[in-house]
C-alpha cells in the first residue's frame, strides 16, 4: 500500500487504534504475566507488533502483538532454559526461521485450512472471550482468606470457576459493566455522536464512573485489581532499563534452537490462521499475501527478542475488535504501538484509571459478534460435512487449546471428505431384457486408491450370470490400484462366476482394452432401466441379496 493510501482514512483509522490501544493494554500485561515473563515484556511485544510488524505487513486490518496461544509454552521453556534473557534468544532464531519461510513462500499452506475449521475457531476465541471477561465484568474479587484474583489461565476450568465468580460479585464493576455494554450496544442509535467510536465512550464511561464510586466511597468503590496496572517508570533511565538484551553466548544451547523452532511453527501456523480469519471479517473484503505475512512476523520477532519482548503473532481478539472499531487501513495498527510505547514511557499512571470491568465490557461484545446463534445456524444449514467439522473444533478448542483444536478439526474434515470421496466412487443402472440381467456401473471423474475397497466390495457381490458394463468414459483419472482390480475381475473372477464384462471408455494409458461400442449397445437396446442410484445403493442391494 502506498504512503498515500495509508493516510487516506485516518479519522477512522486513529479511533480504531485507540480502541485497540486500550484493548491491547491488558492483554499484553495479562499474558506477559501468565507466560512467567516480566510485564513489560508483554508490553514490547505490543509495541513491535504494531510499529514493526504494521509497517511490514500487507493486511490492512491485521494486529499484532504477544498471543495468548503461546503462554504455556512460553512458561515451560523459561523452567528449561532457566532464564528469560536465553528464551529471548530463541526468540530472535524464531523470528529468523519466520523470515526465511516467508522468503520460500511456505505461506500457502493456509490455503489448506477448510472454511469451517477457521469458522470453528473465531466462534471458539468468541467462546473463550467471553468465559474469560465475565470475572472482570462483574469484579470478582476473593477476600483474603482465598485467592486474591481470578488468574486461571486453563480454558478447561473455566467452567467450574464460573459459579465461583458469582459469589464474590463486586456492585461496582458489575454496574460499569452495565452502563458500558449500553453505551456499546445502543452509541449509534444517538443522533450526533458516530465521531466518538462506542468503546471509547465506553472507556470514558467507565473512569468516571470509577472516580464516582471512589469519591462515594463504600462497597462501590474499586480497589487496585479492579484496574489497569501498568508499571510506572521513575525517570527515562528507568525506562529504558525496562528493555533487556537477549544472551548471545547461549547459541550453543540445543534447547535454545527447538524452543525457536517450535514457537517459529506455531506462531506461523496461528499468524496464517488469524490472518485469513482477519481477511473474512475485513469489510472491504480485501486479501492479505500470507508470504508477505510471514515475512513481516520474521522481522517482529527478531526485533521484539532484541529489545526484550514476548512473541509476537496476529491475533484475532485485537484484530476482530479493530475491525469493529472501523479501522481501513494498518494505520491502525500502528497507531496502536505508537500509543503503547507513548503511554507506557510518559502517562502509565492516568491509564491505571481504566477499569477493568469497562475493557470487559468491549471483549464481551467483540467475543458475541465472533460466536453469535447466527453462526452455529449457518453452519447447520450447510449440512453435516460441514457443521460437525465446525461444532469439533468449536467444543475441542474451548476445552482444551486453539492448537489442539485446530489439528482435531482439520482431522475430522479430512475425515469427512475421505467419507465423501468413497461416496462418489460410481453411479449404477441396472437393466433388464430378455437375455437376463445387465448392469452398468459408471465410474466418477476421479477414482482414487480411497475408491478402492467400496469397488472391490461391489465387483465381489455382482451376481452370478450376469452381464456387466464398467463405463470409464467420463472418468478423467482412474488410481493404479483400482485399475488391477478391474483387470483382476474381468480376467479370472468374472469367468469363475460366468458374469460377461464389458469395458468402455478406458484410455489408452490405462493399458485395458475397451470392447466394440456395438456389442455395448446391443446391449443396451430395448431394455428397461429397473433402478438407478448411487454405488452405495447398488453393495446395499448386492448384500441384501
Amino acid at each position: 500500500m502506498q504512503p498515500s493510501k495509508i493516510f487516506s482514512h485516518i479519522r477512522e483509522d486513529a479511533a480504531a487504534g485507540l480502541v485497540v490501544f486500550l484493548i491491547a493494554v491488558p492483554l499484553c500485561l495479562g499474558i506477559a504475566l501468565a507466560s512467567g515473563a516480566p510485564l513489560f515484556s508483554g508490553l514490547i511485544a505490543g509495541m513491535v507488533g504494531g510499529l514493526v510488524v504494521g509497517a511490514f505487513s500487507g493486511s490492512h486490518v491485521s494486529v499484532s502483538g504477544p498471543a495468548a496461544g503461546l503462554t504455556a509454552i512460553l512458561l515451560t521453556a523459561i523452567g528449561k532454559l532457566g532464564a528469560f534473557d536465553i528464551l529471548l534468544l530463541s526468540v530472535v532464531i524464531a523470528g529468523c526461521v519466520q523470515l526465511a519461510l516467508g522468503l520460500v513462500k511456505a505461506g500457502t499452506i493456509a490455503n489448506y485450512f477448510p472454511s469451517n475449521v477457521i469458522k470453528g475457531m473465531l466462534a471458539a476465541i468468541g467462546i473463550i472471550i467471553i468465559l474469560k471477561q465475565l470475572p472482570n465484568a462483574f469484579g470478582y474479587f476473593r477476600p483474603a482468606a482465598a485467592d486474591s484474583a481470578f488468574e486461571d489461565d486453563d480454558t478447561a476450568n473455566m467452567f467450574t470457576n464460573m459459579l465461583s465468580t458469582l459469589k464474590y460479585v463486586h456492585t461496582g464493576a458489575t454496574v460499569i459493566t452495565v452502563v458500558s455494554l449500553a453505551i456499546i450496544l445502543f452509541w449509534k442509535k444517538i443522533p450526533g455522536v458516530k465521531v466518538i467510536p462506542a468503546a471509547l465512550a465506553a472507556v470514558l464511561a467507565g473512569i468516571a464512573l470509577q472516580a464516582l464510586f471512589a469519591k462515594m466511597g463504600g462497597a462501590w468503590a474499586l480497589g487496585p485489581k479492579h484496574l489497569v496496572s501498568l508499571p510506572v517508570p521513575a525517570s527515562v533511565p528507568d525506562f529504558v532499563h525496562q528493555f533487556t538484551l537477549p544472551r548471545f553466548s547461549a547459541l550453543g544451547d540445543k534447547q535454545v534452537w527447538i524452543t525457536g523452532i517450535t514457537i517459529a511453527v506455531i506462531a506461523s501456523i496461528e499468524t496464517l490462521l488469524n490472518l485469513e480469519a482477519s481477511d473474512k471479517l475485513d469489510k472491504q473484503k480485501r486479501y492479505s499475501s500470507p508470504n508477505r505475512e510471514l515475512k513481516a512476523q520474521g522481522i517482529g520477532n527478531i526485533v521484539s527478542g532484541l529489545l526484550g519482548g514476548l512473541p509476537v503473532t496476529s491475533v484475532i481478539v485485537r484484530s476482530s475488535a479493530n475491525i469493529d472499531a472501523g479501522a481501513r487501513t494498518r494505520l491502525s495498527s500502528m497507531l496502536h504501538g505508537t500509543l503503547l510505547l507513548v503511554c507506557a514511557a510518559f502517562i502509565p499512571v492516568l491509564l491505571n484509571k481504566i477499569p477493568l470491568a469497562t475493557l470487559a465490557a468491549v471483549l464481551l461484545v467483540t467475543g458475541f459478534k465472533l460466536c453469535k446463534p447466527g453462526v452455529f445456524m449457518e453452519m447447520f444449514r450447510n449440512g453435516k460435512y460441514q457443521w460437525v467439522p465446525f461444532v469439533v473444533t468449536v467444543v475441542t478448542i474451548v476445552c482444551t487449546d486453539l492448537l489442539i483444536g485446530i489439528g482435531v478439526g482439520m482431522a475430522v474434515s479430512v475425515l469427512f471428505l475421505l467419507r465423501g470421496n468413497m461416496k462418489s466412487t460410481y453411479y449404477f443402472s441396472k437393466r433388464r431384457n430378455p437375455q437376463g440381467q445387465a448392469i452398468q456401473i459408471e465410474l466418477a471423474q476421479e477414482v482414487s486408491f480411497l475408491n478402492k475397497a467400496s469397488i472391490l466390495l461391489t465387483l465381489d457381490h455382482l451376481p452370478e450370470n450376469t452381464t456387466v458394463i464398467i463405463d470409464a468414459s467420463k472418468t478423467a483419472y482412474i488410481d493404479y490400484d483400482v485399475l488391477e482390480i478391474i483387470r483382476e475381475f474381468a480376467s479370472v473372477k468374472s469367468k469363475a462366476r460366468n458374469i460377461s464384462v464389458l469395458l468402455t471408455g478406458f484410455k489408452p494409458e490405462y493399458k485395458i482394452s475397451n470392447h466394440p461400442q456395438e456389442t455395448i449397445s446391443d446391449v443396451q437396446a430395448n431394455v428397461q432401466i429397473t433402478a438407478l442410484g448411487t454405488h452405495e445403493e447398488l453393495i446395499r442391494e448386492l448384500q441384501t441379496n
